[in-house]
C-alpha cells in the first residue's frame, strides 16, 4: 500500500534537511514551499522532484493543495520541523501493511526545546492526527490550529514523531510574537468582542494551567519559562485584537 508524504515549507532551511531525510521509507514526498528566500527549495530537491511552489493561502490551504496532488491514498502529513522516529517508521509500514479498519491515525508527538525534551505543561503526548486516507477526510480549521477532520474512525499509532519545536528562547519569542498575531485575527474573524477581563485574567490562567495544572514546573527553569512564555503570547493575542478593533488591520 502507497504512501506520500506532504510537508509545506517556507524558509526551513534549518530544518527541512532532517525532516526529509527521515521519509526516505514513503513512496513519494510532496514539499509545498511558499516562495522560501533561503535555501529550503534547493535542499528539498535533493530528496524530491515534486516541490511545487504557491502563494500562500493559510496552514489549512496549504495542506490541502499536497494532499490534493498526491498519487497514494494514504498520507503522511509532518512540519518542517518534524521528524519520524525509526519507531514510527516501523510501526507505519507494519501498519499500512495489514489494511487498516481505521481511516486516519493520531500520533504522540515528542516536542524538543532547547535541546530538551519537555513532558510536561500540556506538551506530551500531545496527539495529533498525521496519517490519514485522503479520500475520508481534509484539513479545517481557521488562521491557526489547524486538523485533520476524519470522515471515519481515528486509531493511534503509540511510537513518536519527534518535533524540533524551539531552538532557543529567541525562537520562542519570535513564533510567539507570529502566533498571537494569527490568534487575534482568528478572533476579529469570529467576532468576539476585546475584554480587559480577558486581557488580565486569561494569562494568569494560562500560567498556572501549564505550570501547576499540567505540572510544567515538573520541567525545571525550562518549564517556568514556557509558562510565562505562553501566558505572555495569550497576553499578546488579545492585546492585539483590541489593537484592530481600535485601528483595523495594520498593513
Amino acid at each position: 500500500m502507497g504512501i506520500t508524504a506532504v510537508v509545506i515549507t517556507k524558509n526551513e532551511e534549518r530544518n527541512i534537511n532532517r525532516c526529509l531525510a527521515s521519509l526516505g521509507f514513503c513512496d513519494e514526498i510532496i514539499v509545498v514551499d511558499s516562495f522560501s528566500t533561503d535555501s529550503t527549495v534547493e535542499v528539498a530537491k535533493n530528496f524530491t522532484d515534486r516541490v511545487y511552489q504557491v502563494e500562500w493561502r493559510g496552514y489549512v490551504g496549504q495542506k490541502n493543495y499536497g494532499v490534493g496532488m498526491a498519487n497514494f491514498n494514504w498520507i503522511l502529513s509532518l512540519d518542517a520541523d518534524e521528524e519520524v522516529s525509526e519507531d514510527l517508521k516501523n510501526e507505519i509500514l507494519i501498519l499500512l501493511g495489514k489494511n487498516p479498519s481505521h481511516s486516519a491515525f493520531s500520533v504522540p508527538r515528542k516536542t524538543i526545546h532547547s535541546g530538551q525534551w519537555i513532558k510536561h505543561g500540556g506538551w506530551y503526548p500531545n496527539r495529533l492526527v498525521r496519517l490519514f486516507d485522503k479520500n475520508r477526510g481534509s484539513w479545517v480549521g481557521g488562521s491557526v490550529h489547524e486538523y485533520w477532520d476524519s470522515q471515519g474512525g481515528v486509531g493511534e499509532l503509540k511510537n513518536d514523531l519527534i518535533h524540533y519545536s524551539f531552538e532557543n528562547i529567541f525562537d520562542q519569542v519570535e513564533r510567539n510574537n507570529l502566533y498571537s498575531t494569527l490568534g487575534a485575527r482568528a478572533l476579529n474573524e469570529k467576532k468576539l468582542q476585546f475584554s480587559i477581563w480577558h486581557l488580565i485574567f486569561k494569562p494568569i490562567f494560562k500560567f498556572f494551567e501549564t505550570y501547576i495544572l499540567k505540572c510544567g514546573f515538573l520541567d525545571g527553569y525550562l518549564g517556568f519559562i514556557i509558562a510565562v512564555s505562553a501566558a505572555y503570547s495569550v497576553f499578546l493575542k488579545w492585546a492585539k485584537l483590541w489593537e484592530l478593533s481600535k485601528h483595523g488591520e495594520k498593513s
